[in-house]
């Protein structure tokens, strides 16, 4: 027996390949393969199965699939060869000899060439590596990211090894043998500038010179029009030693010469342009918590000097936002940043009181060395003195990720894991990490990056003499401008004409507004939207505030003055906005919330946004999304204490609207989950979504504004509104089930159960013990589901009590408690039917009929499939009736009625074909290339499962 990835993902035995059918059962043995001897979790060879969003059958799928394999092992006497599919709780893993997998008999043969000293022999066991390569890796397989990544992988060390074996020809002076190895992978790779400078330098020490400089003009014309870029130092050194007459440097042994990965499953990022003549990308292994196919970090030889971006390159990472205008001073800061930057790992730590310019700071010094940081520069507001809450460290370390290439299934679900994989991505850059308005060393820790490359910025008003003691951060304290500065921070605001024209005026409000940059840029604000003002009469203002010294002496109320004093010249309509504005819950505000927290209309809100936003009050980030400085906020929220609740009502009413709206488009037709709560207050206008995909977004982007709202809500007492908000994404839940919702739905849990609503808590159980159930907690499903069907029961909710009763059904039969199961599907059965739900009751009979048929009762599973095809095939019903039409396929072929079955199978599979339903598809006709010899249905089925396998 033989395991093969390289070419075909096949099993070869004495009797010929195994019949392994479609793409993704290749996919999953290539998977298990590419981790042999270790469990491989059903989230990561969903990853693998599954380009995007994956069906939510797809635990059945992979079990389905994992169930074939193992019976065509079994069958193939695998456990004669120590071959063994065993399944430990929610991960697979296959068990064989590394002899029987090419992948590793490649790798093997790779290090002992390595070690050889023998040229002669180091070419032997470089052949016989090259010889078990019968075409691309993974052929045969679905190429989802984590396998393309991994296939790519194989085929850098592939053409590392050709490289190796070519350069060893030369050591023994076989330049020929070299220039016909290399000539026919620079014919598939002509953009390889390694490969071509290697063949090169073989036909010039084969004595054929005039060869070696036409395929360097020849690759240099195909770089400039596929690349639009000039050859790299490999081809020129090349190109310069063979003009020179130069023959070069003898070629080194290949012990000394390459290294090679050793991990197959990890994907090199290098281009070919990226390293030097004759070396060879090494992939740093993954980190315990990785996931398959993730970017690996490059070893690059270290240089002082910013290298050049080759556009086969993935583009440097940029999070950092524009460099702030009007900066002014801080000459002393910004060469102590430049000093402490220039340690090893170092961990700058900017501190001091609010509105003192921290970010400006930071973020200034960041874009004047954009050359000190040539894999770019990430950037995260870490909210720790915002009123709306720091983000998790999950949400940080997920940007962070995503940023810097990790595919999004790829990215590890738990903080810890994704903080090991984010060292390990960092390891090898020269990365800049701004972590901006740090609240406690703790949270900067697990955001600190693995390479000693790699610069930490921190801003904090706070000391933080925990990470000084613990990570050796080097403190640079930042104070208020001094007058001058802060004189030449108004110039650059308003213009120095107008401050040259009265700098007497300019540097006493410069001294007025006590140094701080926050409230000078305020200031500047209200004279640079009237320029029928005097600085002098401004200065006269800010001089009679009664509240100036405490302006001067604290940096928290110092900025409410200079707040103050802007505000009281906004348009009565623009006051009332920015007083609402402050008692919103979340992080951004658009023009429909604004409304609502104003009790206006959208167009009126959009309006007095502009006004602040002139009066740097509120600053948009994104056209049609607005936020307030965390110290605006408090100063706002001050303005009308007395309105907090009204504003909060009004802006949670417009979550629960507009999420309803979301939902509506998003799934049309869908059962309404519950009716409008009590003083629900409509808002004056609700955002229209033209289709789902923008009703998705929607609900993606405002997530996390949601969740705050739901909160706050819960924590005002309104639970009747918090539930609801969180229930009314379900949509979104649906679609990223995975992604962390049970916090959240564990928040409406709490909420539901406050308020004593037991229609609530069934609704949240029900759809919370989906969550677990997709999740791979299967125990504590079943434990929170048991209790729905009762609840909705009791709250007069039958359709819900039978969408519980199904989802319960589902549990229990994962967990083997079958009869339950069944029990519990004929229930929901009984009880859509007296609703006269359709929907339902053929949801409950096909996984009735399903049940019955995994029991071995196939009269009963053809009974019931058949009486839900009797409820009518409606158009948005196409996939459950080929489901149901499938069942009874099966169900007469347990009963020995071949031709039925075969029929009733066709017809599944054609009703899925052409409702685009690839996934019915490919079910119904693999059973039928199990039971037919019909060529038709292979083709057929080799057809779908290519579509399903490409579908986005």
């Amino acid at each position: 027996m033989e395991f093969r990835l390289l070419g075909t993902v096949a099993v070869e035995t004495y009797t010929g390949p195994l019949p392994l059918g479609p793409a993704k059962r290749r996919s999953l043995l290539a998977a298990l393969l590419l981790s042999a001897n270790t469990p491989v979790s059903v989230g990561r060879l969903t990853d693998s199965l599954w380009d995007d969003t994956p069906p939510s059958q797809a635990r059945g799928v992979i079990q389905g699939h994992v169930s074939r394999l193992r019976a065509l092992l079994v069958g193939a006497d695998a456990e004669a060869y120590g071959v063994e599919l065993a399944t430990l709780g929610d991960a697979y893993v296959l068990r064989a000899p590394e002899t029987l997998v090419d992948a590793q008999r490649f790798e093997e043969l790779l290090m002992l060439a390595r070690e050889q000293r023998s040229p002669g022999d180091t070419v032997l066991m470089l052949k016989e590596a090259l010889s078990l390569w019968q075409g691309p890796a993974l052929s045969g397989a679905f190429a989802g990211p984590p396998l393309k990544a991994a296939a790519h992988s194989l085929e850098e060390s592939r053409l590392a090894t050709v490289e190796l074996l070519a350069r060893t020809y030369g050591t023994l002076g076989e330049h020929h043998r070299a220039a016909a190895l290399l000539s026919a992978e620079t014919a598939a790779h002509p953009l390889r500038e390694s490969l071509a400078a290697e063949l090169m330098l073989a036909l010039y020490r084969a004595g054929r010179q005039s060869e070696a400089l036409d395929r360097f003009h020849r690759t240099r014309r195909l770089l400039a029009d596929e690349l639009g870029i000039d050859p790299g130092p490999k081809l020129a050194d090349a190109y310069a030693l063979i003009l020179r007459g130069d023959p070069g440097p003898a070629v080194a042994a290949p012990a000394a010469r390459a290294r090679v990965s050793s991990g197959p499953a990890v994907p090199s990022t290098a281009s070919p342009a990226s390293t030097e003549v004759g070396a060879v990308p090494v992939a740093e292994p993954p980190v315990a918590g990785d996931a398959a196919g993730a970017p690996p970090v490059v070893r690059r030889p270290p240089s002082s000097a910013q290298p050049a971006v080759h556009p086969a390159d993935p583009l440097p990472v940029d999070l950092l936002p524009r460099a702030p205008r009007g900066f002014q001073g801080r000459t002393a800061e910004l060469a102590a940043l430049t000093r402490a930057a220039a340690g090893e790992s170092p961990v700058c730590l900017v501190t001091g009181p609010a509105g003192v310019g921290k970010t400006a700071l930071a973020l200034q010094w960041a874009h004047r060395n954009e050359a000190l940081f040539p894999d770019g520069r990430l950037f995260a507001d870490l909210r720790g003195f915002s009123e709306a809450g720091e983000p998790a460290q999950i949400d940080v370390l997920r940007e962070f990720l995503l940023a810097l290439g990790v595919p999004p299934r790829r990215v590890p679900e738990s903080a810890p894991a994704a903080a090991a994989l984010f060292r390990s991505l960092t390891g090898r850059r020269r990365l800049l990490v701004v972590l901006d308005n740090a609240r406690d060393s703790a949270t900067v820790r697990a955001l600190l990056p693995g390479g000693t490359d790699c610069v930490t910025l921190v801003t904090s008003r706070h000391r933080l003499e925990g990470l000084i003691a613990s990570d050796a951060a080097r403190p640079v304290p930042l104070d208020t401008l001094e007058a001058d500065d802060g004189t030449a921070l108004l110039a650059g605001v308003l213009g120095e004409e107008r401050v040259l024209a009265e700098p007497v005026a300019a540097r006493r409000l410069a001294e007025l507004c006590g140094g701080l940059p926050l409230a000078l840029r305020v200031t500047a604000a209200r004279l640079a939207g009237r320029p029928q003002w005097t600085l002098a009469a401004l200065a006269d203002e800010l001089a009679d505030e009664r509240g100036r010294l405490a302006f001067l002496d604290v940096d928290d109320t110092g900025v409410a003055a200079a707040l103050r004093l802007t505000v009281q010249h906004l348009p009565p309509d623009a006051v009332h906005q920015f007083a609402r504005l402050g008692h919103h819950p979340g992080g951004h505000v658009d023009p429909y919330a604004a409304a609502a927290l104003a009790g206006t209309d959208p167009v009126a809100a959009a309006a007095a946004l502009e006004r602040l936003a002139a009066a740097h009050l509120v600053s948009e980030t994104a056209p049609g999304r607005w936020v307030l400085h965390d110290l605006v906020r408090l100063y706002a929220r001050g303005l009308d204490p007395a309105a907090a609740r009204e504003a909060l009502v009004g802006v949670l009413d417009h979550g629960i609207a507009t999420a309803l709206a979301a939902a509506d488009t998003a799934e049309p037709g869908g059962e309404p989950c519950f009716v409008l709560p009590d003083g629900f207050r409509r808002p004056a206008a609700v955002r229209d979504f033209a289709d789902r995909a923008e009703a998705m977004r929607w609900l993606s982007a405002e997530r996390e504004n949601l969740a705050l709202a739901a909160q706050a809500a819960r924590d005002a007492g309104l639970e009747d509104r918090a539930w609801r908000i969180i229930l009314l994404q379900w949509p979104q839940v649906v679609w990223r089930v995975r992604d962390n919702w049970t916090p959240l739905l564990e928040l409406a849990l709490e909420s539901a159960r406050a308020g004593k609503d037991a229609y609530a808590e069934s609704r949240v159980l029900t759809l919370l013990g989906w969550v677990l159930t997709e999740e791979g907690r299967a125990a504590e499903a079943a434990a929170l589901l048991e209790h729905s069907p009762r609840l909705a029961r009791e709250a007069g909710d039958p359709l819900g009590e039978a969408t519980a009763l199904i989802n319960l059904a589902v549990v229990r039969a994962e967990l083997g408690e079958l009869p339950a199961a069944t029990e519990n599907c004929a229930r929901a059965v009984e009880l859509a039917r007296r609703e006269e739900d359709r929907h339902t009751e053929m949801l409950a009979l096909q996984h009735l009929a399903r049940m019955r048929l995994t029991a071995r009762r196939p009269e009963e599973a053809l009974a019931h499939a058949r009486t839900a095809l009797d409820l009518g095939p409606e158009h948005e019903e196409a996939a459950r009736r080929s489901l149901l039409l499938a069942i009874c396929g099966e169900a007469h072929l347990a009963l020995g009625q071949e031709d039925d079955g075969v029929r009733l199978l066709d017809r599944a599979a054609r009703e899925a074909e052409d409702a685009g339903y690839d996934e019915g598809a490919v079910r119904a006709l693999e059973v039928l290339v199990r039971t037919t010899a019909e060529p038709s249905y292979r083709v057929r089925h080799e057809r779908s499962a290519l579509r399903l396998a490409t579908a986005p």
